[in-house]
């Protein structure tokens, strides 16, 4: 077994941004907002993996992100940095999350296309199995100490970036479309594409968030190599301007 430090921070890298990939190309391009439909064996795998890095359920999290877009920073939007202030929205993300998350009534109408299957009875809906299971192979790959420090950082990550998106991505950044959403291309460097904001807002059911020249996605990328190899369809392969930021 390897136990070195260098290959803690290493691994610990590729899985958080292995499930922040897994994060905006099948819970949110996926499952949210349909924009490309991935084979059954890429979906399965992406469910795998999310519920061992993350333990989210994924009608959850789509149930959060669509009641954002339906209230887009006004009342009712689950996580808006405008309504909630900065601070609460980056560091605080995961809790305003499950305030909609364990609301069954608003996961019942947001989520309504994705009820629970056997397999969510069986396994994942059982989050922290997900991720003791996940956080055991880290320790036999790393030992024990480093497996559980590797365990920690990945967290915290995914949480933080995963609060930018939501936070930075409605305050600070580009406008370009007439929404209060914003484009960062450092953060889109960061979260495969995510910091891209401004541009989802504007077209919710491109498949690619990089809408105009020197705009890069990276989760746009995976998606064109899946595509190409028959595992993926887009939706749309051009995008379709929103009529409003909330839409």
């Amino acid at each position: 077994m390897f136990r070195s430090l260098p290959l803690a921070w290493l691994l610990t890298a590729l899985v958080t941004q292995l499930a922040l990939l897994i994060t905006t190309l099948y819970l949110h391009r996926a499952l949210s907002h349909r924009s490309v439909t991935l084979s059954p064996a890429v979906a399965g795998a992406c469910r795998a993996v999310l519920w061992l890095t993350t333990g989210i359920r994924p009608r959850q999290w789509v149930a959060v992100h669509r009641k954002h877009h339906a209230h887009s920073d006004e009342d009712g939007d689950p996580h808006s940095p405008l309504l909630e202030g900065f601070n609460k929205v980056q560091y605080g993300n995961a809790w305003l999350y499950r305030r909609v998350a364990k609301d069954p009534m608003a996961v019942a109408r947001y989520a309504r296309d994705l009820p629970p299957d056997r397999w969510d009875r069986a396994l994942f809906d059982h989050a922290f199995l997900g991720l003791g299971i996940g956080i055991v192979l880290l320790c036999v790959i790393l030992g024990p100490w480093l497996g559980l420090l590797a365990a920690g950082v990945h967290a915290a990550a995914y949480l933080l970036i995963s609060g930018a998106v939501n936070a930075i991505g409605h305050r600070f950044g580009a406008r370009p479309h007439g929404n209060l959403a914003t484009n960062g291309q450092w953060l889109a460097w960061l979260a495969w594409g995510e910091g891209l904001h401004n541009n989802h807002h504007a077209a919710p059911t491109s498949a690619r968030f990089a809408l105009a020249p020197g705009e890069i996605d990276p989760g746009w990328w995976v998606i064109a190599v899946l595509q190409r190899l028959g595992w993926a369809r887009v939706r749309h392969d051009r995008p379709v301007m929103a009529r409003s930021a909330a839409a």
